[in-house]
């Protein structure tokens, strides 16, 4: 007697993943999608979202502003996560999602350091932290920018590095730093000498973007597509299984960070991203016009980039306090 049963279908979550990777979404996003429907169908008892749709999407998204109170970012990315899931993975296009009370947008001004306070900052950070956050203050980049950077897209010759990938999908130019030629050619003979230890070893290949690891298969061995920041330990790959060497670990520089903030006496609550801002505002303070300077950190509005000349403003719109004639 013959077997014809048909093969047991793969799980919901099992199936977004496929669904995910398929459309080239980052492991970080797919870590958040899934993160968010395992909580929308607790929310609803462990219902499974094909019997459910827009009103019980309503009641979830309405339940994170009001009860939770999360922010607005936060109330997209769940929106976001729940509308892929019924689109791509059910295959269900649902209603107008109208009845939803938003998470209200906070409006704040960028934490910005001075340029005395950032000289400090750097000062109180030593080897490859000094390194990676002068090159966030130095070129404006955003923290995963500086990490994911490759070799192949520093250009020593005409002191420029090239983001590949950037917010939006976006590839853009900047500067590197005239500083920092010296200090990065030191460490990328470090990080090569690391490399030709993997290679040695069985290993040295890195992650590489979408199809081009099938088109190019021998492209991640190559010394151009190594990251600038490796991490200092092998890592098994969690979607593919591989053995690599993946990009440094964010939390490092950020706890150093917080080390430096604390020795220098600082007391403004400073991430590696307010680099990036005072990147931008020192920018403006030294003349510069402001289409330069929002082209420079890849900014796709120039509002975003005006943002930073209320930060110029001195006390109150620039207005001289009457205690002060």
């Amino acid at each position: 007697m013959n077997d014809k049963r048909t093969p047991a279908r793969p799980r919901l979550l099992d199936q977004v993943r496929d669904r995910l990777r398929v459309l080239h979404y980052s492991y970080r996003t797919e870590q958040a999608y899934i993160d968010w429907i395992k909580r929308y169908v607790l929310f609803h008892g462990k219902r499974h979202p094909s019997e459910m749709g827009a009103p019980h999407v309503e009641a979830f998204l309405t339940h994170l502003a009001v009860k939770s109170r999360v922010s607005a970012s936060t109330q997209n990315q769940a929106k976001s996560a729940l509308l892929f899931l019924y689109k791509q993975v059910l295959g269900i296009e649902l209603d107008w999602l109208q009845d939803v009370p938003h998470a209200r947008r906070s409006v704040h001004l960028p934490v910005v350091l001075t340029p005395e306070e950032t000289r400090a900052l750097l000062a109180r950070l030593s080897g490859t932290h000094w390194l990676m956050a002068s090159l966030i203050y130095g070129s404006g980049l955003r923290l995963m920018e500086a990490l994911r950077l490759r070799v192949k897209d520093v250009d020593f010759a005409r002191r420029e590095i090239i983001v590949r990938d950037g917010k939006g999908a976006k590839d853009r130019v900047t500067m590197l730093p005239a500083r920092l030629l010296e200090p990065l050619r030191l460490h990328l003979e470090k990080v090569k000498a690391l490399h030709a230890e993997d290679l040695d070893a069985g290993y040295g290949e890195v992650y590489l973007p979408h199809a081009l690891a099938r088109k190019y298969p021998m492209a991640a061995r190559e010394w151009g597509w190594q990251y600038v920041f490796p991490s200092t330990k092998l890592s098994v790959d969690p979607r593919s299984g591989v053995v690599r060497r993946h990009h440094a670990d964010e939390k490092n520089l950020q706890r150093a960070m917080r080390k430096a903030l604390h020795e220098a006496g600082i007391v403004k609550p400073a991430t590696p991203h307010t680099l990036r801002h005072s990147f931008a505002t020192h920018l403006l303070e030294s003349g510069h016009d402001i289409r330069t300077v929002q082209e420079l950190p890849g900014h796709a509005n120039v509002k975003t980039t005006m943002i930073y000349t209320h930060v110029l403003n001195r006390g109150g719109r620039g207005v001289t306090s009457p205690l002060d004639r």
